[in-house]
């Protein structure tokens, strides 16, 4: 639960950090990419842009004006290149599958890219499939049966005020617990509701709302449409921001059943947790504790008949994309083209092979790593880790403001860091579900359902340690706090962020501060309130801790002054954990680089220093192009900055990088030695 990857993976998918490929063209999807002879892209650089003036126009401007984005791309770059070949690696072991499959659970994987497949059935069968879970719908004429179909929703198409969520414990990480959060919006985040620059989109959202109502036939679908949006306002005007929503403190408020109702009245708890699955649940962790109120009261307050018009049309949206075609493209023309700036969807077969994934990525990722994932692969990882570990074991007995207290503390925490790298030691396998290629929206619901069980049975035992978080055809990875563990799945340990035939300073400045942005995930603003048995508790001096909140809230007052987009501007206190993660990542991979060199003066290459090359590398990582739509997404809905700042944002605040380039005070990105933040 609220684990911080390098990247966001859910509503923007794969668009949300991008970078470059080795040469003004992309590499075919099935091709590992390589950059330049020694493992960056020198053709890609634009050398009449001074470093100071911007790094990533400087080592990314030619490949920039000479990559357009295609058509059915929100983003162009390294990241968006790998989940590219990631995705035709996991397209052919689909289709193996579907032509001889191995195992029962290949049996599934065919099955359900069969049925995505079919469009000749799913077009005869239009919106049949939808039929039985909207005529719940109008039969749940009550609040309670309402909040039943909201408990029944989580997990598979459908709406719901709250969403709720197995995970650790924060205070007592050995044992699982049951996260209540906030949740009823259709719009990606509360800002698309309230904030001026989103107010075409709250038109266009309004008119979508009728249109999807219209096409399933709903009563005076123009009426209902409108109160369906008032009502997602309503919400949206409760809800915390995201900023609040990453305090881990704030969101971990422990309480009784009998306490929520009294806290929450309004809101018919015990029927949503037995839709939900969680009858049995005696205590939960409420979340965002001061919306809860607010929502349980519009709920109370809204006509039944607008609570079933909202539910309609939050299941029909969310089911589009398995109907017929008038659903599908009308849900794109929104969601895709409107939201993201998307000009065209996806090759179906892409988007089958996405499905697959989401569903069945255990299965998937065992078929990924036997094909793709080398035992070498794993050892070198191995050693660079322990490598980054030991740097920042240096740094932190070296940090001047903190004390012999706290620091005895840190690494303590640091020593009890647990790895995990390529792929889980144990395979989750589906036992149980049934995938029928007839009938593809069935299927879709029956692996939610299916999925969902296998989360809420974490309930019933204690929280294993060796579970993971992401795939290993996922290009992330992930720092979980009530672990105490970083994470890095197979995909991502490919160029161009590790090559093993590359120059050592771009995979430090790549793979590495990869590295290094996870552990200090581990002493960022959130992460540094967990000890090393992954408890949730205070384990600093109250003057180390105001030091700390001082650098920190600098580091976020020197993000927020960045413009993303001309307004429009990086919120420092949403991203503030990332921010520190990147500059912490950033020193200790530089550290890690110079202690490799054991003495040693490394080459110059192409005129190029070695600590020249290991900035190199990390802008490679983070060079990307995004459409304009997409990036006013992620400010509003990531805690991540867009990727392409990620490329010159934290080397500010690097010394290393003023003396490899020669910044100077007239350059645009130079900040003075005494504004530059430090903090690991």
């Amino acid at each position: 639960m609220q684990f911080a990857s390098l990247k966001l993976r859910a509503a923007v998918f794969a668009v949300t950090l991008a970078c470059g490929a080795a040469t003004a063209e992309e590499p075919a999807p099935s091709a590992t990419p390589h950059y330049g002879a020694w493992g960056f892209d020198l053709a890609g650089r634009d050398l009449s842009v001074r470093p100071g003036q911007n790094f990533d126009r400087h080592s990314s401007g030619t490949y920039y004006r000479n990559t357009p984005i295609p058509p059915d791309k929100v983003a162009i770059g390294g990241f968006m290149t790998l989940e590219e070949l990631s995705e035709a690696r996991m397209l052919a072991l689909v289709k193996a599958q579907a032509a001889a499959p191995e195992s029962e659970d290949g049996k599934r994987i065919a099955a359900l890219y069969r049925a995505f497949m079919d469009e000749a059935r799913i077009e005869a069968l239009d919106d049949k499939p939808l039929q039985d879970d909207l005529a719940a719908i109008r039969t749940a004429t009550s609040r309670d049966g309402i909040a039943m179909l909201m408990g029944r929703a989580q997990g598979v198409a459908g709406g719901s005020f709250f969403a709720s969520e197995v995970s650790g414990d924060r205070r007592d990480p050995a044992r699982n617990t049951l996260y209540v959060g906030q949740a009823g919006l259709g719009l990606p985040d509360r800002d698309y509701y309230l904030a001026a620059p989103f107010a075409p989109v709250r038109e266009a959202y309004a008119a979508y709302l009728k249109e999807v109502l219209a096409a399933i036939g709903w009563p005076d679908a123009a009426k209902a449409a409108e109160d369906v949006f008032a009502l997602e306002k309503r919400i949206a005007e409760v809800h915390w921001s995201l900023a609040q929503r990453r305090d881990a403190n704030e969101t971990y408020n422990p309480m009784t059943l009998d306490a929520v109702e009294a806290f929450a009245p309004g809101f018919p708890w015990r029927v949503w947790l037995e839709g939900g699955g969680c009858a049995s649940v005696a205590q939960v962790v409420v979340m965002e504790k001061g919306a809860f109120p607010r929502i349980a009261r519009i709920f109370s307050e809204t006509p039944v008949a607008t609570l079933q018009a909202w539910q309609a049309a939050q299941t029909t949206d969310q089911a589009s994309p398995f109907l017929s075609k008038r659903f599908v493209d009308r849900n794109f023309a929104f969601r895709g083209k409107l939201l993201r700036g998307q000009p065209q969807s996806l090759p179906r077969e892409r988007l089958a092979v996405e499905l697959v994934d989401r569903l069945l990525g255990d299965p998937l990722g065992r078929l990924y790593v036997a094909r793709h994932f080398p035992p070498s692969s794993k050892a070198k990882m191995e050693k660079l880790v322990a490598d980054l570990l030991v740097a920042m074991r240096a740094r932190i007995e070296k940090l001047a403001w903190m004390s012999p207290a706290t620091r005895e503390q840190a690494l303590d925490k640091l020593a009890r860091f647990r790895v995990k790298i390529g792929y889980p030691s144990r395979w989750r396998n589906s036992d149980g579900l049934v995938v029928d290629e007839t009938n593809l929206y069935g299927s879709v619901v029956a692996a939610g359902r299916f999925n969902r069980a296998f989360m809420l049975a974490k309930l019933d035992r204690p929280a294993d340690r060796d579970e993971w978080g992401m795939t290993p055809q996922q290009v992330n990875a992930y720092y979980n706090p009530t672990n105490n563990e970083i994470v890095f799945p197979a995909a991502i340990l490919q160029p161009p962020f590790f090559d093993p035939e590359a120059d050592p300073a771009v995979n430090y400045g790549g793979i590495g501060a990869v590295i290094g942005h996870e552990i200090t995930h581990g002493f960022d603003d959130q992460g540094r309130k967990t000890d090393g048995q992954g408890v949730l508790r205070d384990w600093w001096t109250p003057d180390d801790a105001r030091e700390f909140d001082a650098r920190a809230g600098a580091l976020a007052d020197q993000y927020s002054r960045i413009e993303a987009l001309p307004g429009a501007k990086v919120n420092g206190r949403q991203t503030l954990g990332e921010n520190i993660a990147d500059l912490g990542g950033v020193l200790v991979a530089l550290d890690a680089y110079r202690l490799s060199l054991n003495g040693a003066t490394p080459p110059v290459l192409d005129g190029l220093t070695g600590e020249q090359r290991f900035f190199y590398g990390w802008a490679q990582v983070w060079r990307s192009a995004l459409r304009e739509e997409i990036t006013r997404q992620l400010l509003a809905v990531d805690v991540h900055t867009p990727a392409p700042l990620r490329a010159w944002a934290p080397l500010r605040n690097v010394d290393a990088w003023y003396d490899a380039f020669d910044i100077r005070p007239e350059d645009n990105d130079y900040l003075s030695p005494d504004d530059r933040v430090r903090i690991w």
